[in-house]
C-alpha cells in the first residue's frame, strides 16, 4: 500500500470541488487534512492518482500528488515542478 499525499488548486472556470472530492474518496483509505489536502492509502502510484484526479480536472487547475512510501511524486500545472524535481533528485544523489 503506498502513503499518497494530495494538493491541489481549482481555478475558475469550473472548480468541481464535489466531483473531485469524491473521486479522492474512491481510490482508497483517506483523510482531509486540510481544504484542499488529503491522505489517501492506496494500490496506486502517485502517477496514476495525478491522472484519474487530472481527468476531472480543468487545465487551469494545478495537482500535486507525492507516494511517500516510494519517494516520488506526479505533478499537472505546477509552475514550480521543473525546481521541485531538480531539488528532489538532488536530496536522492546526496543520500
Amino acid at each position: 500500500m503506498n502513503n499518497i499525499h494530495i494538493s491541489y488548486d481549482l481555478f475558475v472556470p469550473g472548480q468541481n470541488y464535489e466531483g473531485l472530492i469524491a473521486k479522492i474518496k474512491t481510490l482508497g483509505n483517506y483523510a482531509k487534512i486540510q481544504k484542499s489536502f488529503w491522505y489517501v492509502n492506496t494500490t496506486l502510484t502517485a502517477d496514476q492518482v495525478a491522472t484519474a484526479l487530472w481527468s476531472i480536472m480543468d487545465k487551469n487547475d494545478s495537482l500535486y500528488v507525492v507516494d511517500a512510501s516510494n519517494k516520488n511524486a506526479s505533478m499537472r500545472n505546477v509552475a514550480t515542478s521543473n525546481y521541485i524535481i531538480e531539488q528532489w533528485n538532488k536530496s536522492s544523489v546526496a543520500a
